[in-house]
Parts: structure tokens; sequence; C-alpha cells
């Protein structure tokens, strides 16, 4: 049991030092941080979205921006689109799954907007919706996939694909990235 609980321990190593060793990758962070802290000036929102794992995440980093990351500061205007379950319910009963945040974006998403969705194999049928509603607005659309980015990497403005196959890796991957851009938009937004 020890040398399977090292080997997992391995293979979370192994997928972050993949990371650090990607340049462009590296880039893109540095980049999102200063796109969403140019979007807060702005007046624009962060919005999340995932299913399974990937919900539980994006309401995480979520809480992060709408609460507080490090320092007492203001609430900044971020929320997970699934968080309301009356709405979710009722929009995949009476519409389709594959519509619940595609509906909400087009209802609430505002020009200049963020929108950050998280699918380990960057196929959700859900997200890839909102995506397309998102570039139909003028929202600016995050992927946070898996190594090849699926079908979100041609509608993500910007994609976070970490180099993994390994759904356990990449969402542990997703975290440490989504906290390291709100540390940066923290610090950058509130001078810290």
């Amino acid at each position: 049991m020890t040398n399977k609980i090292t080997d997992i321990i391995k293979a979370s190593i192994s997928t972050k030092e993949s990371i650090l060793k990607d340049p462009v990758l590296l880039g893109t962070i540095d980049q999102l941080a200063t796109i969403i802290t140019a979007a807060l000036r702005n007046g624009n929102r962060v919005y999340f979205c995932g299913n399974g794992g990937s919900a539980a995440d994006a309401q995480h980093l979520a809480a992060e921006f709408s609460g507080r990351f490090y320092t007492d500061r203001d609430a900044l205007p971020a929320e997970a689109l699934h968080c309301n379950t009356s709405y979710l319910t009722a929009v995949a009963n009476d519409y389709s799954y594959d519509v619940v945040y595609a509906r909400l974006i087009k209802g609430i998403g505002l020009q200049g907007d963020v929108l950050i969705g998280l699918s380990t194999s960057g196929d959700s049928a859900n997200i890839v919706k909102a995506f397309e509603v998102a570039r139909e607005k003028g929202i600016i659309t995050v992927g946070f996939t898996g190594d090849n980015g699926g079908k979100m990497k041609l509608l993500s403005d910007h994609l976070v694909n970490v180099p993994s196959k390994d759904t356990p890796r990449i969402q542990e991957s997703h975290i440490m990235l989504g906290h390291i851009i709100c540390q940066l938009v923290e610090e950058q937004y509130f001078g810290k």
C-alpha cells in the first residue's frame, strides 16, 4: 500500500514538474492574471463552470475571488454558475443539461466578462455550448482542461491545458493554477 501511495504522489509531482517546464502554459497563467484584473477593474465579472469534481473546483475558485485569498479585502465579483440548484434542475429538466450554462451566460453575461470552464477532457457539452454563447457576446473564455484541450481548445481565448490524461492529476493542477491566478489577481487588483 505504501508503494501505491508513493507512486500517486510521484505522479502528481511529475505533472506539476511538466507544468514548470512549459513556458507557454506559465505565460498563459501570467497573462490570465492580468486579463482578469483588467476585467474586474472595468466592472466586469468572472464566472466559473464545471461538472462533478470540476464543479467543486469551480465553486472553490469562485469563492477565493468573492471571499478572500490571502488578504482581508473587498469581495471581487465572481461566482460559480451551478450553485442555483433550482435553476440548474429546472433547465436540465425542461430543456437539456447541455444548455444549463449557456442559457445562464446568455442571460447574465456581459461583454468583457470572463468565463472559466473546467473540464478535464475539454469535451463537456454544457461548457462547450456556454463558450459558444460567450464568444457571441464578447465574453473572454478560459478553458482549464487536460493535455489536448478537447473541443474547448478551439473555443478558448486562453487555454490552460494541464499536460496529463489522468483526471485526478489534472484536477489537482487546476486547483494549483487557479490558486496562483487568484493570488496574482489579488496582488495586482489591490496593490498588495
